[in-house]
């Protein structure tokens, strides 16, 4: 089934305007250190799930000592991704590819540690994708993920409203949610850790740039008219983290080895 591209050059400049060159999530290179925390990752092979622009990944093989595979839905995104490896010098470990929806064309037991950083909250089938990543990864690897979920409330009009702005498809879950679908992969010890409170304060930083000293750069960059929709935008997801029904964190979990119980 083919997919149908979500970010447009405008929605991209604008995310890189606000997170930094590379990064369509939130946090940078300090949320691509939260997400590998206590992980060894020299020389480790890295599996990055909805890779985008390739900020993470890139993080990951310059500062991290990995070798990266990024995947991702939509070409455009991955074309720009191996550019900007090769403009970065990392093309030798860092590569992106397009997938489509569905089983993954890597071997078994071929990663060691698997990484999403805000792409899974889009994804319908996160039980076909744990799975696969349960299957891909060696005996004792990890999946570490930071993503954006619900609370156990039924969605109000306010988050209709955002996702309306926003103008993406999400499947939002709670932390419960992800859990479950992890241990059900056959993933243990999984943890979860709640950052709301961090991004939270990062989205009123946000907010302040994007009506100060941001504004005119974005208007010159994507025009009036798409600048101030994009502040409403912020100013929608404000409100929905504001009342915690949206959650900002990290899910991770250890695929067992013969020797764990």
């Amino acid at each position: 089934m083919s997919h149908e591209n979500e970010y447009d050059d405008k929605l991209i400049t604008m995310l890189e305007l606000i997170w930094g060159e590379g990064f369509m999530a939130p946090g940078g290179p300090g949320n691509v250190a939260k997400i590998l925390e206590g992980l060894d990752t020299q020389g480790k092979r890295i599996l990055d799930i909805g890779s985008g622009i390739g900020g993470p990944s890139i993080e990951m093989a310059k500062s991290h000592g990995a070798t990266v595979v990024g995947i991702d839905l939509e070409a455009p995104l991955v074309e720009r991704a191996n550019a900007a490896a090769e403009a970065k010098g990392v093309a030798d470990r860092c590569t992106f590819q397009t997938v489509e929806a569905g089983p993954y064309a890597f071997e078994d037991e071929s990663f060691d540690i698997v990484v999403s950083s805000g792409a899974l909250t889009q994804a319908k089938d996160k039980e076909v994708i744990f799975g696969e990543c349960f299957r891909i990864l060696k005996p004792g690897g990890w999946i570490s993920l930071y993503d954006w979920v619900k609370s156990d409330a039924p969605l109000s009009d306010d988050m209709y409203y955002w996702f309306k702005m926003e103008g993406l498809t999400f499947s939002l879950e709670t932390y419960e949610q992800y859990k479950a679908r992890l241990e059900t992969a056959g993933f243990v010890d999984v943890t979860v850790r709640d950052a709301t409170d961090w991004y939270r304060a990062e989205a009123h930083r946000e907010m302040e740039l994007l009506t100060g000293k941001l504004y005119d750069p974005m208007v010159e960059l994507i025009g009036q008219k798409e600048a101030d929709h994009r502040v409403e935008n912020w100013r929608a997801m404000i409100v929905v983290i504001d009342s915690g029904e949206m959650l900002q964190g990290y899910c991770r979990g250890q695929k067992p080895t013969e020797s764990m119980p």
